[in-house]
């Protein structure tokens, strides 16, 4: 800690310092994963896996070798706010793309007999259905984020190398549960509603939100567990920074994820209706407006109805029943309108 040049971003690119089993655990995840998506390459040619799953998957992996082995991880244990950011990297950065990455999918697609039964008994046990459940992932998220930052936990894991590596990989697995069941599509017996992953994502933001607050409201640093340094914010500046990262960082992480749900929502593709509720209403209420002020004793094939195609923009009878209402509007006394 001596040795360490006061921080700047040159610095948390360029210090890096080597991490045996990060680097073991990334490049085994990484080789298996590119072995799956070669296997359903190879086993189904015409719809091998998706290339942006796979690039997602490895930006997981290189985020958690960043926030450990760069210069983020090097001064962990020396500033308290790049503490927090390599806490947000490894609990709300890379647990959403590794789920996004559906590593299990993957496996049952990519494996046989004896390993796919095996995948699909494992997954679809008892012990995987409880800690996939929405409600324990989340629980578990709100005991992790205040239990590690506003309890004396904090100075345990700055004086015991081991229980801080055991963080690293609490923050990984407790960022899986909870995003798994609410962006996830793995096949894990949970299938959560739209409105209720996005309450369960907003529940969140409290949580990282009182932490941040709590912190950033010391009079005093109640952890005195940072390596001291003659160089940087003093320590109850950087506690102070390290609530902001918390709090402001926690919050915008945590609405990109709502944002992403709620378009996921407005895009799902239903059987009845195959289209998503967005679209459904959009047809619905252009299917009222056009269809107001036309007689009902008016000529067949007078006025325009709305297709029940699937491209309504691109839909001849839609955008000329959409023009006729246009006509009705700059037109009151109806003498535009050959319906009426």
């Amino acid at each position: 800690m001596d040795a360490l040049p006061p921080f700047n971003w040159t610095e948390a690119v360029t210090n890096w310092q080597f991490a045996p089993v990060v680097t073991a655990f990334a490049a085994v995840a990484a080789g298996l994963y590119l072995w799956g998506t070669a296997r359903v390459r190879r086993r189904h040619p015409a719809r091998p896996w998706p290339l942006w799953r796979t690039a997602v998957f490895m930006l997981g992996l290189l985020v958690i070798v960043a926030a450990t082995e760069s210069g983020v991880g090097g001064y962990d244990d020396t500033l308290f706010w790049d503490h927090m950011v390599q806490h947000l990297m490894l609990l709300m950065i890379a647990p959403p793309l590794l789920v996004a990455g559906q590593p299990m999918t993957l496996l049952l697609h990519a494996s046989r007999n004896p390993l796919h039964t095996w995948a699909k008994r494992a997954l679809r046990s008892r012990p995987v259905r409880w800690v996939t459940w929405p409600a324990f992932g989340t629980a578990a998220y709100a005991a992790t984020v205040v239990g590690t930052h506003l309890t004396n936990f904090m100075t345990y894991v700055e004086s015991n190398e081991t229980v801080h590596q055991a963080e690293h990989v609490l923050f990984l697995v407790i960022g899986y549960l909870y995003f798994l069941p609410l962006i996830g599509k793995e096949p894990i017996g949970w299938r959560v509603s739209y409105p209720l992953r996005l309450f369960l994502l907003f529940l969140a933001m409290p949580v990282d939100a009182f932490t941040g607050v709590v912190l950033g409201s010391q009079a005093s640093d109640p952890f005195g567990a940072m390596a001291p340094r003659p160089w940087g914010p003093s320590p109850v500046d950087d506690l102070h920074l390290g609530g902001a990262v918390m709090w402001i960082g926690g919050a915008a992480i945590m609405f990109a994820m709502i944002l992403a749900v709620f378009f996921a929502w407005s895009r799902e593709q239903r059987p009845s209706a195959g289209m998503g509720w967005l679209e459904t209403a959009r047809r619905a209420n252009l299917a009222t407006v056009t269809s107001e002020g036309v007689a009902p004793g008016g000529a067949a094939g007078a006025v325009p109805v709305i297709s029940a195609s699937a491209d309504l923009d691109a839909d001849e009878a839609s955008l000329a029943a959409y023009n006729a209402y246009l006509a009705r509007l700059n037109d009151p006394a109806g003498h535009g309108d050959p319906g009426r």
